[in-house]
């Protein structure tokens, strides 16, 4: 699909008209050679280019020769690293040092530029999982502001703010957009197609289950699955195959597994897109005003060491233990990625797009010979206190970040890079190389349709609505990096059997409040913790919200469906 507007239209007459521009041939050569394919035409790319080395040439002027900007580890990121810095370099002269380190690595510094007020980088890729943290300190440069203000000057014109599909988790209470989304990708259910197709574990599975082999619509299908693959199939093709895959490692990537959503996939959350209303997917209650928090624990109200949510970890130590490899328990989040792709895991309930590009690689041992993969990919089953309405899952979407009172200059170029890499020239072959999609342009490419079966379902998933019931942690959450770091701690004395699931969900929820707490004696520049004052947690548990009472049966009988069915039901823009 081809995109007409008017400035970038312009642009292109005016390149017939006048001499070469400084950056042309450089510019020339690389829509040519790498930014292919692309939502726009030749002629629309080389527009958009030009516009890009004018701008650029202005801050030249203007003594910027070079920049930094941070992002976390990933291949879209080492796309944009190793050869989009090289790219922007060539065809507008700004050089850029684009570090890649680890995630918590990212937020941690992001912490210690918040704290003493100056950045370390001029740009950053940030999750929007700050969002509520950005908006609360007044720290970090509305978009909105700026791209009407002072980045007027520095704005693409063919940006097309309403064609990222990921806006609405990276604009903040007020309205504003505070991020600008980089690469998004969601956390969701795979398992291995060739495996679940097979008519002999069909039969024995049906036989010992009462119900058909298919994709987990809720947690009892899941283990019962687990339990199957583990301990009735044993082996496939020679070596051990096992149910579930998992890591628990004491490390802040165990940390992630829990804030990405997994006590709300139990169900532990209010009813409410994106994360639930007044109490949200971290347990972290709201004010009527939707904006001030006044607690995390029962007693105050908040849902962290609620029924649902001990539930949600005591599950995830069982399952880990009983159905995945042992080496599991030591692994990080890095470690265990790539496990599934090794060819011996039969599902995995928390698993991350951002994993595709690596297992579509010929030779694995879960792609077949001709390149199309033995998996698939589906949304992720629901645990027992889930409800129609809540959100489904997790989705990351890592975005563009700025501090106020930075250098102007320097800010303006990092804009100009971080519109250059999400730009309508360079995002369709981004999403190629990482799948990590921003646009919808890009997802609906005539690309991505001849090619869908290469991906496992993702082309299908992202042009459904099931997208935006998958989203990244919410507003309710007032300081990520201070509250984000007691989780994997918590967690990890659980996996170690050091305490029940409950008390370290007790704990965790305590020193939550304990550090709103000290949030609100500090105070915030907008809507400051406010802790409710504690009140008895068994009257503080309902049957009709958050936090709710605990159920009689939190097994109910497992239930499936068959994957066609599941992806007839994305192409008619149904969830499920």
């Amino acid at each position: 699909m081809k995109f007409r507007y008017t400035a970038l239209a312009v642009a292109a007459a005016s390149l017939a008209m006048h001499s070469a521009w400084a950056g042309e041939a450089e510019a020339k050569k690389w829509i040519d050679s790498e930014f292919q394919p692309s939502s726009l035409d030749k002629d629309q790319q080389m527009a958009e280019m030009k516009w890009f080395m004018d701008a650029a040439k202005k801050l030249q002027d203007k003594g910027v020769k070079e920049i930094s900007v941070v992002s976390e580890t990933i291949t879209t990121h080492e796309y944009e690293s190793k050869t989009l810095t090289k790219a922007f370099e060539e065809i507008t002269g700004i050089k850029v040092k684009h570090d890649i380190i680890q995630e918590g690595d990212v937020v941690e510094k992001l912490q210690t530029s918040m704290q003493s007020g100056k950045s370390i980088y001029d740009g950053w890729i940030s999750d929007s999982d700050l969002i509520g943290t950005h908006y609360r300190y007044g720290k970090i440069m509305s978009l909105t502001e700026y791209m009407a203000g002072a980045g007027k000057e520095w704005t693409n014109p063919g940006l097309d703010v309403k064609d990222f599909i990921g806006t609405s988790f990276t604009t903040a209470p007020d309205g504003q957009l505070y991020q600008l989304p980089d690469q998004q990708f969601a956390n969701l259910y795979w398992f291995r197609a060739d495996l679940f197709a097979r008519q002999d574990l069909k039969d024995k599975f049906k036989a010992k289950y009462g119900y058909d082999l298919g994709v987990p619509l809720n947690w009892s299908a899941y283990e019962d699955i687990a339990e199957f693959f583990t301990n009735d199939v044993k082996n496939i093709d020679g070596k051990a195959i096992y149910g579930h895959m998992d890591y628990g490692k004491k490390d802040p990537s165990l940390g992630w597994r829990f804030t990405d959503a997994w006590l709300s996939m139990a169900g532990s959350a209010d009813v409410g897109i994106p994360n639930g209303m007044p109490v949200d997917e971290w347990g972290i209650k709201v004010a009527a005003d939707k904006c001030t928090p006044v607690g995390a624990s029962v007693s105050r109200g908040g849902a962290t060491n609620s029924p649902a949510a001990v539930f949600a970890l005591t599950k995830y130590v069982d399952w880990m233990k009983k159905y995945a490899p042992k080496e599991a328990t030591g692994m990080t989040f890095g470690e265990a990625g790539p496990v599934p792709a090794q060819g011996q895991i039969a599902q995995q309930i928390f698993w991350y797009t951002a994993f595709t590009a690596d297992m579509t690689k010929s030779g694995l041992p879960v792609v077949n010979a001709d390149g199309s993969p033995k998996w698939r990919m589906a949304p992720g089953p629901n645990g027992p206190y889930w409800k129609q309405g809540m959100q489904n899952g997790y989705q990351d979407v890592g975005s563009w970040t700025f501090f106020k009172g930075h250098d102007a200059n320097k800010t303006a170029a990092a804009w100009l890079y971080a519109q250059f890499v999400t730009s309508k020239t360079v995002s369709t072959k981004k999403s190629v190389v990482g799948l990590t999609f921003i646009r919808e342009s890009d997802i609906r490419h005539e690309y991505f349709t001849k090619n869908a079966d290469k991906y496992g379902g993702l082309i299908e998933f992202y042009r459904s609505p099931a997208r935006v019931a998958w989203t990244p942690t919410g507003t309710n959450v007032p300081d990520y990096p201070k509250l984000a770091q007691l989780w994997w701690k918590n967690v990890a004395e659980a996996v170690t059997g050091e305490k029940t699931p409950q008390k370290a969900m007790d704990n965790l929820a305590e020193e939550m409040d304990q550090v709103m707490a000290r949030l609100e004696r500090a105070g915030m520049a907008k809507c400051a913790p406010k802790l409710a004052p504690k009140g008895d947690p068994a009257k503080m548990l309902s049957t009709e919200h958050a936090p709710w009472k605990k159920l009689d049966n939190e097994k109910p009988k497992g239930e499936t469906i068959d994957y066609t069915k599941l992806l007839t039901a994305w192409r008619e823009g149904r969830v499920r």
